[in-house]
Parts: structure tokens; C-alpha cells; sequence
């Protein structure tokens, strides 16, 4: 029988060695062929944040 309070490795505290911490999410919307291409990726959450910071740099 599983255990019902969970692992107990996922209430570990998440740690990063960021400048910023990763402490919010952000959700939009893509066409299915854009899903495909990032989630083909090696790390699909860090490529769209660089993406998206070096839109926001070349925006300054």
C-alpha cells in the first residue's frame, strides 16, 4: 500500500544556485507544432527562459 503522506524526498526544500530564485510560473498559450519543437529540447524549461530573456534584453 502506498504511502499516503507521499516520498518524503519531494518535501525536501528546492535550492538553485541562481542570482534570482525561480519563484513564479508563467502559462501561454502555442501552437501544437511549437509544443513539439521546445519539448524536443534537452531542457525544455531552460530554453524557453533564455528565449524569453534575450527577447526582453534586445527590448531595452
Amino acid at each position: 500500500m502506498p504511502n499516503p503522506k507521499g516520498n518524503p524526498e519531494n518535501l525536501k526544500n528546492f535550492t538553485t544556485e541562481r542570482e534570482e530564485p525561480l519563484s513564479t510560473t508563467i502559462s501561454f498559450r502555442a501552437t501544437e507544432k511549437m509544443k513539439e519543437e521546445v519539448k524536443a529540447k534537452d531542457d525544455p524549461p531552460e530554453f524557453c527562459r533564455q528565449a524569453i530573456q534575450e527577447k526582453l534584453d534586445r527590448e531595452k
